[in-house]
């Protein structure tokens, strides 16, 4: 059961950013980088990553974790490891040159579930084969989700 709120949690803390922006477009949308370029020219991070999306991360898991009896600490960590995760991503994939919210397999799901896997291994005693085995269906359920995302308008982009 343990293996199944961690991948819940998971999902939140990335997923629930993008409902927010669904539901709320451009209200309390402040880049996480606040316009800034790198030495490189390009954006830090780009316009897709935000506080109110760092903070919806963050508080849904702590949420999540409140209402499942998971410690709100660890939840509230747990959610902002997947973010910060999902940071390092965007980061890279801008000094990669490829465009906010380009698709780039792996990079887009795996720094963002490593994190918070490896606090869950720290602080819960979780596995090593349990964190592979729940990283590897994350990034699959990244996949084949999110064109259904798409086509019912929750993701502005197909991947």
């Amino acid at each position: 059961m343990l293996s199944l709120h961690l991948f819940v949690l998971l999902v939140l803390a990335n997923g629930l950013p993008v409902v927010a922006h669904w539901l709320l477009g451009r209200r309390w949308r402040w880049p996480v980088d606040g316009g800034r370029c790198w030495r490189d020219g390009r954006r830090v991070l780009g316009d897709s990553k935000t506080w109110r999306g760092l903070v919806v991360g963050c508080l849904g898991a702590g949420l999540y974790g409140a209402f499942w009896g998971l410690e709100v600490g660890f939840s509230l960590m747990f959610g902002a490891l997947a973010l910060v995760g999902d940071l390092i991503s965007s980061f890279i994939k801008r000094r990669l040159g490829l465009a906010s919210s380009a698709r780039a397999l792996g990079l887009d799901q795996v720094p963002e579930a490593l994190l918070p896997l490896l606090l869950a291994m720290a602080w819960l005693g979780i596995a090593g084969l349990e964190v592979l085995v729940l990283l590897a269906a994350f990034v699959a359920a990244n996949v084949v989700c999110s064109p259904w995302l798409y086509r019912l308008g929750i993701r502005r982009h197909p991947h």
